[in-house]
């Protein structure tokens, strides 16, 4: 039987745990060759390990532009933008420029350099699809989080313009808001105390291998129906079409 993604490459930033991780898995489940990056050795390590050798990690911080381009200089059919910071945690005028800097490099222009390199390779093939992870914070303001919400809401509408602009030559590009879900990031959130959602108990966040599953899922032609949206995972049509389970 022929896999869905069968035949296809695909790079997952921030892959060696977490959301990343879950979506790392589900791609290879679904037939993709998958490289991911992680940012130490020992991460990248431990999560070829996880997956048994199924995929293959690659050293990169995203933000190290040269790097970027060199593995993005293989060409892949399917980018999943997911490396992202929560940091800096705090209000406007207690957190730094330099921070907020930082942020936005990480959350948005390493994304944007990310599309960039992967695009001219798609067009040749006259196919690619992009997932953009996003997040309620592209949507809503929430106290602490100014430099992540700034720019998650930035990177909401890079998908809409990548949509726009080459939606006409094959790519489909997508944001998927995963909700709350069991991660590292959500630790530090806790951490924080800032906001109601570091008031949600671990006991209430949702697994890592739902937002994978709807990822993977994304990447398949039979989303390319929803391509250029932002999407929620709560969404009740979209979990039955990515076969997650209903939410109680």
């Amino acid at each position: 039987m022929t896999l869905p993604l069968s035949g296809q490459t695909a790079l997952v930033t921030g892959g060696a745990r977490g959301i990343g991780l879950a979506t790392v898995s589900a791609l290879t489940a679904l037939g993709a060759r998958v490289t991911f990056t992680a940012r130490s050795a020992d991460s990248l390590a431990a999560a070829e390990a996880a997956l048994h050798g199924a995929a293959t990690g690659v050293l990169c911080d995203i933000t190290d532009r040269v790097r970027l381009s060199e593995i993005l200089s293989a060409g892949f059919d399917i980018l999943i933008n997911n490396a992202a910071t929560i940091a800096p945690i705090g209000r406007i005028t207690d957190i730094e420029i330099s921070a907020f800097s930082a942020s936005i490099e990480t959350n948005l222009t390493a994304q944007f350099n990310a599309m960039r390199l992967c695009l001219p390779a798609m067009m040749a093939k006259g196919h690619g699809t992009i997932v953009n992870i996003s997040s309620g914070a592209a949507h809503r303001p929430l106290e602490g989080w100014s430099a992540y919400c700034a720019g998650k809401a930035a990177l909401a509408m890079l998908t809409q313009s990548v949509h726009l602009e080459y939606a006409g030559q094959g790519i489909r590009c997508f944001g998927l808001a995963p909700g709350v879900v069991d991660t590292q990031m959500q630790g530090a959130i806790r951490a924080s105390g800032l906001n109601p959602v570091s008031q949600i108990p671990r006991t209430s966040l949702a697994p890592t291998d739902q937002p994978g599953r709807a990822v993977a899922w994304l990447c398949t032609a039979a989303a390319a129906h929803l391509a250029g949206q932002e999407l929620d995972i709560r969404a009740p049509e979209l979990r039955a079409a990515a076969g997650l389970p209903p939410l109680a």
